[in-house]
């Protein structure tokens, strides 16, 4: 009854007029985000961070996680009716989505999508809901050695999933850790790595950072050049027949269960999510054989599963802090930049945010249904504006955004400076994600190990003597060294993935 009580009144915040805007906004800016090919749910969600960083916490929070589920329903229509994928997890559906389109059903293609999405979304928050109590109490029984250990489990994870070389990602995560450890030491007192530079001793700004690593390189590694003349399909054609609805609901179960089941493993992206349905369909579907000629089922799977993914992936940042994704590690960002720290401690600590969070992901789904059946003509204009003219917005909005973080021109440097090391990471095929993580992570790690060599006087023996530590690190080391042991990761699923 406590959970039911305290999820009303986070529906009682979330509903207020200035929530439900924030709400909205998100929804409408994800959308456009997730039509133009090439940007992709983490430079959107890293991009727009700036705009809310005056706002207060809760919708600023409410706003990017709407953006970021945002992305995945606007990227689905230039998959549908371009074949061009709006970002990497609607990548799959292009293969039958596209076919449909050739023989008239893209409308029914369209809402089949937005109606698989909101039941994935919805399902997958049902999940945070019931587990948002359990696992914090958990986590809340656990002390620094355990959350330190937890915390390499993940990096190791996003490491050993990132790109085609672990020693790259781990050179990714190297850096991210250096950038971390850039203004005064906590303990110490004294200037680290500062190089003398007085703006640089409160650290640098996290959210320079990111605009810089994922939006501006983004921005300056995309070629693709103009405009497209692409058709909406009409308003009567939206409406599925009965058989599509029928033939639809076994793939969208599916792709609910692998979506959410993947959103709980750090490092899993919205993209194998995707993939990983369309094969459950390949394999277990009545209509197996017609996939890849426009199946219903190579639609409603994958798009539920990337959905569902999206809001799955919430729970191990809202219950345990962290991050399990790259995208959900730069929304980890931004809770920090809020004053919230993701995990146990935001159910005690800032309970009634948490819950106005959870129930705006509810509403944020709804909304997107109703933004996108009804306005696929309108989201699919934005694609004929010239590519020139988007990408000079978006450099001007980049500028704006860093400079308004302290009002400060240094910033603006700070971003055009990791924009150029993010393009070069991306010319050596250096993965960004472990980069970000790391960044992310790198001051909590700091703190709870700091912590647990205080507790133990200095004795790193404590990660092993203790039993849910140990078990973490031996996890995580045994994760780190799997390709010594030939054990393959899902190479094919993660090598065209660019959120890694």
């Amino acid at each position: 009854m406590d959970t039911l009580n305290e999820l009303l009144n986070g529906f009682a915040a979330a509903l207020t007029w200035q929530n439900l805007i924030f709400a909205f906004l998100g929804c409408l800016l994800g959308t456009v985000i997730g039509v133009l090919p090439g940007i992709g749910p983490v430079a959107g969600v890293a991009l727009l961070i700036p705009l809310t960083l005056n706002m207060d916490a809760t919708g600023s929070i409410i706003m990017l996680c709407a953006i970021f589920y945002g992305t995945a329903y606007g990227g689905t229509i230039t998959s549908v009716l371009l074949n061009t994928p709006g970002e990497a997890a609607s990548a799959i559906t292009t293969i039958d989505g596209h076919a449909m389109t050739k023989i008239g059903k893209a409308g029914a293609a369209l809402t089949i999508a937005a109606i698989g999405s909101f039941v994935g979304g919805t399902i997958a928050t049902l999940g945070l809901v019931a587990a948002a109590k359990p696992l914090g109490e958990l986590g809340l029984l656990v002390g620094p050695p355990e959350f330190f250990a937890l915390m390499v489990v993940g990096i190791s994870l996003l490491v050993a999933l990132a790109g085609k070389s672990m020693v790259k990602a781990l050179i990714s995560g190297a850096l991210g850790l250096l950038i971390s450890m850039v203004g005064i030491d906590p303990v110490a007192g004294a200037p680290r790595f500062t190089f003398g530079v007085d703006r640089l001793l409160d650290g640098v700004s996290f959210v320079a950072v990111i605009v810089g690593v994922f939006g501006l390189s983004e921005i300056l590694s995309y070629r693709k050049g103009e405009s497209t003349v692409v058709h909406a399909p009409g308003f009567r054609s939206l409406l599925p027949t009965g058989k599509e609805w029928r033939r639809s609901a076994p793939a969208m179960a599916r792709g609910t269960g692998i979506g959410f089941g993947l959103g709980l493993i750090p490092g899993m992206t919205g993209s194998v999510a995707s993939l990983l349905s369309y094969g459950a369909e390949k394999k277990f579907s009545k209509y197996r054989n017609e996939l890849g000629s426009g199946a219903v089922e190579g639609v409603a799977g994958p798009e539920t599963a990337n959905n569902s993914h999206a809001n799955a992936a919430l729970i191990p940042l809202f219950t345990l802090g962290i991050p399990a994704s790259p995208t959900i590690a730069v929304l980890m960002g931004a809770f920090l930049q809020q004053g919230l720290t993701p995990g146990p401690t935001l159910f005690t600590e800032h309970s009634e945010i948490a819950w106005a969070i959870i129930a705006s992901l509810f509403i944020g789904n709804l909304l997107l249904v109703l933004l996108n059946v009804p306005l696929v003509g309108l989201w699919t204009s934005i694609l004929r504006v010239p590519s020139s003219i988007l990408t000079a917005l978006i450099l001007l909005f980049m500028v704006i955004g860093a400079y308004t973080i302290n009002f400060s021109v240094f910033d603006v440097f700070v971003m055009i400076g990791f924009g150029l090391l993010g393009l070069a990471l991306r010319h050596l095929q250096i993965p960004l994600a472990p980069m970000v993580l790391t960044l992310v992570l790198g001051p909590l790690m700091e703190r709870s190990l700091r912590e647990s060599l205080e507790i133990s006087q200095g004795d790193f023996g404590i990660f092993l003597n203790r039993p849910i530590s140990m078990v973490l690190i031996l996890l995580g080391a045994l994760i780190i060294c799997s390709p010594l042991l030939k054990l393959r990761k899902p190479k094919a699923l993660m090598d065209d993935d660019p959120e890694t």
